[in-house]
């Protein structure tokens, strides 16, 4: 098993494309810690946290939930704490936990600007920071930020979705160069297509021919994670590319509908120029 006794920390594994990354990394061998606010089951949103553990179970691996809101700093740092008492090591931090609001200045209030970059830009940078002293001592990990190269300098229309993504992929560059001595990786991961999840259905972000499965990204992030961490740092990866690099080129077992062709939304969502 590629991972074979390595701590995955992901933030959002209760559901959604963080559920499909923790059960993926399972698979190799990780153990797993499922974080995210649902520890009850909730009447609109799927999935817990002791329900993903109870999935990664069922594959043969071992998961411990724990109840977090990435918005309190004591809360991150008493996760990180049981993690290590738990699993004695702390390998792989990915940043998932994310809050999507797509709408312009003068109809997003504050407080909910204040939310989405809390969750995404802030929450990051505090998981990171609680982190890195584990990471440091037992000698290297990877920290990975799910966010978009940086390709634009303004976005009108959902600035401060973009603010909190972007500022997310500035904290992994630059991270990645303070660290880089202790041998942590710290990179951004981002899809070219729009993934099948809740938000995408929630946010009616095309159709099922648009868009890819989660798979796309659990591939990506196996690619990143099982890279030496001092020779895989600073990047801002499309899952493309970085699949490219390991010799997939052909991209269609990803589709939700078979034989559909993917347009590239999540990429013009942040670089209306990619092709």
């Amino acid at each position: 098993m590629k991972l074979d006794q390595k701590v995955a920390f992901i933030t959002g594994s209760s559901r959604g494309i963080g559920k499909e990354i923790a059960l993926s990394l399972a698979r190799e061998g990780a153990k797993i810690v499922v974080t995210g606010k649902t520890a009850e089951p909730h009447p609109e949103l799927p999935g817990t946290i002791h329900e993903t553990v109870e999935e990664v179970e069922e594959i043969g691996g071992e998961a411990l939930a724990i109840q977090l809101d990435v918005r309190f700093d004591d809360q991150i740092r008493e996760a990180f704490k049981k993690t290590v008492e738990h699993f004695g090591s702390l390998d792989i931090l990915i940043n998932n936990a994310g809050a999507i609001q797509l709408q312009g200045v003068q109809k997003m209030p504050p407080k909910r600007f204040d939310l989405v970059m809390g969750v995404n830009a802030r929450a990051a940078y505090a998981c990171s920071h609680f982190a890195l002293p584990y990471m440091i001592e037992q000698g290297g990990g990877h920290i990975l930020m799910a966010s978009p190269p940086i390709k634009i300098d303004k976005a009108p229309g959902k600035s401060a979705y973009a603010l909190s993504k972007l500022g997310m992929t500035f904290i992994a560059k630059s991270l990645a160069e303070e660290v880089r001595q202790h041998n942590i990786g710290v990179n951004a991961f981002w899809p070219v297509t729009a993934i099948e999840s809740q938000a995408t259905r929630h946010f009616e972000m095309g159709t099922e021919e648009t868009w890819r499965t989660p798979q796309i990204l659990c591939d990506a992030v196996m690619a990143i994670v099982t890279r030496k961490p001092s020779s895989c740092t600073g990047n801002a990866f499309y899952d493309e590319d970085i699949l490219r690099q390991e010799g997939i080129t052909d991209f269609s077992k990803y589709s939700v509908v078979e034989g559909t062709e993917p347009p590239p939304f999540s990429a013009m969502l942040f670089d209306p120029d990619y092709q």
